[in-house]
């Protein structure tokens, strides 16, 4: 079998270059891209579940695969949702954005999707993350998260994985939102964790795992939603529903100069430390899955920077 790293290259290639911009001004490309993570996926032997919606008139599809819990008790506890979101904007081949998302999310499909832990982990892949759908309700993960509440599913978290793969070792490579680079590393060689001030229990929970799983650098912050970078994805949609929700980033045009670009091509990625950050989070989620005193985190502060 290819190594992590190799498996996680060869689809940020078929996503960015085989396919290349996928958005709703190219329905053919979106399409393909749905049919490539289902392909996947088939071939892994996990169910995925199709839930489509329309908006304008178009219609579009959001994929999930549900490792469902093991029957431990006749209360089901409240799930852990991963997501990733399939799209781009126009004029980029998006391989950090999102392609690295999407490859992270099928490995952690094939790692842990037929597992049984104490949560049910569902794993959904969203299209229409990116303008003009953000952050309105014609987004997948809107469409999803609006679905869980209609039903009445608790969600523990919900993790989104967006750009996971850009890092440099280069002096001021990294910037952050006004006020935060005093207090933070100036090389972009590490790994975020961002969310809301309403989910920063679920923030040290998420970090206390990670660190736990992974010798990977890694930092986090917990901050107003309207702080830069912080509500810039999927987990937005949850925080919409009243659901606690983060996002696991590269921290984006905080640190990639690719963003958004024609330049966001597979060949800008850092394989060997995205593969570590896959590892870590395939372990991660695993634990986030067990219900266990043993892995849960201390109770939090009120400091808002984790």
């Amino acid at each position: 079998m290819p190594s992590l790293a190799a498996r996680l290259e060869a689809r940020v290639r078929h996503l960015s270059h085989a396919i290349g911009e996928r958005h709703y001004l190219r329905p053919e490309a979106l399409t393909a891209a749905a049919r490539y993570i289902e392909e996947q996926l088939s071939g892994m032997g996990v169910s995925v579940l199709r839930h489509e919606f329309v908006v304008n008139g178009q219609s579009f599809v959001n994929l999930e695969v549900i490792a469902a819990r093991a029957e431990r008790s006749h209360r089901e506890p409240a799930c852990v949702v991963v997501g990733a979101h399939y799209d781009t904007v126009p004029g980029t081949p998006g391989a950090d954005d999102n392609g690295s998302g999407v490859a992270a999310l099928l490995e952690l499909a094939q790692q842990l999707g037929q597992e049984r832990l104490d949560r049910t982990l569902r794993f959904v892949f969203f299209p229409n993350e990116e303008p003009p759908f953000f952050p309105d309700a014609g987004m997948g993960s809107a469409a999803y998260a609006g679905k869980l509440r209609g039903e009445q599913v608790e969600v523990h978290m919900m993790v989104s994985l967006e750009m996971l793969g850009y890092y440099s070792d280069r002096a001021k490579s990294q910037r952050y939102p006004p006020g935060l680079s005093l207090f933070n590393p100036d090389r972009g060689n590490f790994i975020g964790f961002i969310s809301n001030l309403a989910s920063r229990q679920r923030l040290r929970e998420i970090k206390h795992a990670f660190k736990a799983s992974t010798e990977f650098p890694c930092e986090s912050l917990a901050a107003p939603e309207w702080t830069v970078v912080v509500g810039l994805s999927d987990h937005h949609s949850f925080w919409c529903e009243g659901y606690p929700a983060l996002m696991v980033t590269d921290t984006a045009f905080m640190r990639n100069p690719h963003y958004h670009g024609p330049s966001d091509s597979a060949e800008t990625l850092d394989y060997p430390r995205f593969a570590e950050v896959t590892r870590g989070l395939v372990s991660t989620v695993r634990r986030l899955g067990t219900i266990d005193e043993r892995l849960r985190p201390l109770r939090p502060s009120g400091n808002s920077h984790q």
